[in-house]
């Protein structure tokens, strides 16, 4: 029986009370990547996310982005090496006082947005981010976009990694996402997704959006708590996951 983690981003609003869909979404995942205030989030939100996460026994990440809050971190900033191994430290931090305050450890570190794509393919800032998550923690595991510059990186500071697949994604030619700028950057219906889910985990391929086949490492498959559907979209997942004897695990 094969086993996969499955995570998802969360804590990305504002305020104690406005947590949406993450609680419910909770049950249906096995690690969550939790805002650190850059991106989303703030200190309230942090602490009751991460109390919810360790009453649910889930694996807890830091999810560090840039310093962009009217641009949900999705828009690309020149920042240096430096820049980005002090804003990685520093947001890695924040979330591991919250978890340490809850009794709990903290388990990965997920960049987000364009952090996380800018890490993709630029080798100095992988190599920085990488840096700052072993300067931290060496025993923290470095999620990212499967077979990308931030696993390599990651390899090379001989951290612990994880292949990072996306259900509801689509992809080009050299295992990069469709930048979200395009229209064909999201799958919008769910079995298009689920089908996509079951090659990565059980062929090891994923279609790209030109018709080839390229070979993925899914260690770890991201699902989006921000959608309209989501917490269906993770049900049925979850159920798929399930049905193909694919056991949810990190």
């Amino acid at each position: 029986m094969n086993s996969i983690d499955l995570n998802c981003d969360m804590g990305e609003s504002f305020g104690v009370y406005s947590l949406g869909n993450d609680v419910a979404l909770m049950d249906y995942v096995s690690s969550v990547n939790i805002a650190c205030g850059f991106h989303a989030g703030d200190p309230g939100v942090m602490r009751e996310t991460v109390r919810h996460a360790l009453e649910k026994s889930l694996a807890i990440g830091a999810h560090p982005g840039l310093p962009d809050l009217a641009g949900f971190g999705r828009r690309t900033m020149a920042i240096s090496p430096r820049e980005a191994y002090d804003m990685v430290v520093y947001q890695i931090g924040a979330l591991y006082g919250f978890v340490r305050a809850a009794g709990g450890h903290l388990h990965h570190v997920k960049p987000h947005g364009a952090l996380y794509n800018m890490a993709a393919q630029d080798t100095s800032l992988a190599a920085a981010i990488a840096q700052a998550v072993k300067d931290v923690d060496p025993t923290l595991i470095l999620y990212g976009l499967s077979g990308s510059t931030l696993i390599l990186a990651g390899e090379a500071e001989g951290l612990r990694v994880a292949n990072e697949v996306f259900a509801d994604r689509t992809y080009q030619s050299d295992g990069t996402l469709t930048p979200r700028s395009q229209p064909d950057a999201l799958i919008h219906h769910d079995d298009e997704a689920l089908n996509q889910v079951l090659d990565m985990v059980s062929q090891g391929k994923v279609q790209a959006t030109d018709g080839q086949w390229i070979d993925i490492q899914a260690d770890t498959i991201c699902i989006h708590g921000d959608g309209a559907h989501a917490l269906e979209f993770a049900v049925k997942i979850h159920q798929t996951l399930q049905q193909s004897a694919v056991v949810q695990s990190m």
